[in-house]
């Protein structure tokens, strides 16, 4: 006990000072500024031990400007500034999502913004538009100014998403070609030249597709009502569906749509005795998800519809002065509602006739690249 009382002793006496004195040498550590950024705008800063200033001003509706009051456009020339609101208020919106930060929601914000107010006429005007502020805004102006180059793509090799696979400058030399998607239902095709202009698109009912046990006789009958209504062109391109052997709930579908492709083929490619052989075959297939991972209509390894997709490239034929596809008028007035956001979806096989003729021009400039 005596012992432990001594111990006790020798350490209160080492611990006179307390644990929260200094000794006299000891200097007071220096303070460290933190600073706190407004939400609003990112640019101004509040020192931590000035909190008690920050006051509802900072977060209001009113953008806070740098700390020697300028405005966005004084950072910019005059050159800088006009190149800038000239992309803001005339890009498209494909043009607009290549710029950082403009992917996505933003680049629709700034269309519909301008749709609604008017060109901007200011850089400043810009942080006006939902989800872009001013750090935002900085970034866009910068980027605008200073585009970054991408990488060249990687040639596509045209085995992926045409067969049987045909020289490039066949392809390429090609006039027009006649784009066809079979349903289990219904045939639908889409006539485009190498000028991107619909020249044709219409789809025909085939009811003896899918009925009884398939007789031969009734299935030639349907698709040879097709054909005889098929323009001329270079090249028929052939949906390829990509429904697997082994998925076997959908084998009487993958069993009807080779029938009608074998059919499409047969009719199609022109009977000749001793076929040249440095003539490509006329009727070609094309992979349905090629043309599905061009639009981004995959989801894993299901294709979902193309409806909307369609719209915008209807929309975009009247709006752009370069759009990616060109409709005559009466092809627009005759198709304007036939792929309605909760109508029943009677154009399907419309829609992929037309995006599959879409991605066999662009994927061939792709690969060609």
């Amino acid at each position: 006990m005596w012992v432990a009382r001594q111990f006790l002793a020798s350490v209160a006496q080492r611990a006179q000072p307390g644990l929260f004195q200094r000794t006299p040498q000891c200097s007071l550590p220096k303070v460290e500024l933190r600073y706190l950024q407004c939400t609003c705008c990112w640019r101004s800063r509040v020192p931590v031990v000035g909190f008690e200033t920050l006051n509802a001003s900072i977060v209001g509706s009113v953008p806070c400007k740098d700390d020697d009051g300028k405005p966005l456009d004084a950072y910019y020339t005059t050159e800088q500034r006009e190149s800038i609101l000239k992309l803001l208020n005339n890009a498209a919106l494909p043009e607009l999502s290549g710029v950082k930060l403009l992917r996505g929601r933003k680049s629709h914000n700034i269309v519909e913004y301008r749709t609604k107010n008017g060109p901007f006429k200011t850089l400043e005007s810009v942080v006006n538009v939902p989800l872009l502020k001013h750090k935002s805004a900085v970034v866009v102006f910068n980027s605008i100014l200073n585009p970054v180059k991408k990488e060249r793509k990687v040639k596509i090799h045209l085995a992926k998403f045409i067969r049987p696979e045909v020289d490039r400058s066949w392809l390429e030399d090609a006039g027009s070609i006649v784009s066809i998607v079979c349903g289990t239902n219904k045939i639908a095709w889409a006539h485009v030249d190498r000028g991107m202009m619909v020249l044709d698109w219409q789809q025909i009912d085939c009811p003896n597709f899918l009925k009884g046990t398939y007789l031969a006789s009734f299935y030639l009958t349907d698709v040879s009502a097709v054909v005889e209504l098929l323009p001329d062109a270079d090249f028929y391109i052939i949906e390829k569906s990509s429904i697997s052997v082994q998925n076997t709930s959908l084998f009487p579908v993958m069993a009807h749509m080779r029938t009608v492709e074998a059919m499409l083929f047969a009719l199609l490619e022109p009977r000749v005795p001793q076929p040249e052989p440095n003539i490509p075959p006329r009727v070609l297939n094309m992979m349905r998800m090629a043309v599905g991972r061009h639009f981004g209509l995959m989801v894993g390894e299901s294709r979902t519809s193309g409806a909307q997709t369609v719209r915008r490239l209807m929309t975009e034929s009247v709006t752009q002065k370069l759009p990616r596809i060109n409709f005559p008028s009466e092809l627009l007035v005759k198709h304007r509602n036939s792929f309605q956001m909760g109508s029943r979806r009677t154009g399907e096989e419309l829609c992929d006739a037309l995006l599959q003729a879409v991605a066999f021009y662009e994927l061939l400039s792709e690969s060609s690249g």
